[in-house]
């Protein structure tokens, strides 16, 4: 299947200005998430989609690939669904441009999902350290057995009503990333979806999806990774870098 990788990645970002152009560890923070996505080797290309004539040149300073997308884009799904009116591919991820610590190995599982055939949208998740459970930055998600994602929420899933947690190993709970890969039409139905209800409850773009009957599946992974809001994540997130090495 042809695949291309698309990092949605806006200048104009509201609590941390500049985001995406941020100095980390000695590369801009665009280029930690190109280079994970690419040394993945699940895709066939990975792009930047910008509205900003900067972001575009900082990327051709490095090498990395970019398309110019509207400013009127209200989400990156929706600049992503812009880029595929550009490149033509069968699966589209959507990676998004804060996650300098996403690592090669957060990109296997997702793509893994799609020799389903029943599989039209796929997410990865994560265990969720403890210090998560409780915290409405970090969104969770419950799962059937088969993968499919029952609920997504920023409050603690599942609630551990009787304590059961501390005396059997059965309540798990997973941190959701913020990776998705869409079949073509999957990815142009979504587009074509107004807000919904608990979408905008909870201000998380994928219930939007589950509201309208289309199944998410969730490829699981290992490694936490530090969504960059803050220039306190971004100092978080540069010590971490430079553990690795």
């Amino acid at each position: 299947m042809q695949t291309l990788g698309v990092i949605p990645a806006r200048l104009g970002s509201t609590r941390l200005p500049r985001k995406v152009l941020l100095d980390i560890a000695g590369r801009p923070m665009i280029e930690w998430v190109w280079r994970a996505a690419v040394d993945s080797g699940q895709m066939d290309e990975v792009v930047v989609a910008t509205d900003s004539d900067e972001v575009r040149l900082a990327c051709a300073e490095r090498g990395i690939p970019a398309v110019m997308t509207s400013t009127e884009c209200a989400s990156g799904s929706d600049r992503v669904c812009e880029v595929a009116q550009q490149i033509d591919a069968e699966i589209y991820v959507n990676i998004q441009g804060d996650e300098p610590l996403l690592t090669p190995e957060h990109f296997a599982p997702l793509l893994a999902l799609f020799v389903r055939g029943e599989v039209r949208v796929g997410t990865v998740a994560v265990p969720c350290p403890a210090e998560d459970v409780a915290n409405p930055n970090a969104v969770k998600v419950v799962m059937a057995r088969d993968g499919r994602a029952l609920y997504f929420s920023r409050a603690t899933i599942p609630f551990d009503r009787d304590g059961m947690g501390s005396q059997t190993s059965s309540v798990e709970r997973w941190k959701h990333l913020g990776l998705y890969a869409y079949r073509r039409e999957a990815l142009e139905a979504f587009a074509r979806l107004k807000p919904s209800p608990l979408e905008l409850a909870e201000r998380l773009e994928q219930l939007r999806m589950l509201e309208n009957g289309i199944d998410l599946y969730v490829g699981l992974a290992e490694g936490d990774t530090i969504g960059v809001d803050t220039e306190a994540d971004r100092r978080r997130v540069e010590m971490v870098l430079r553990a690795r090495g």
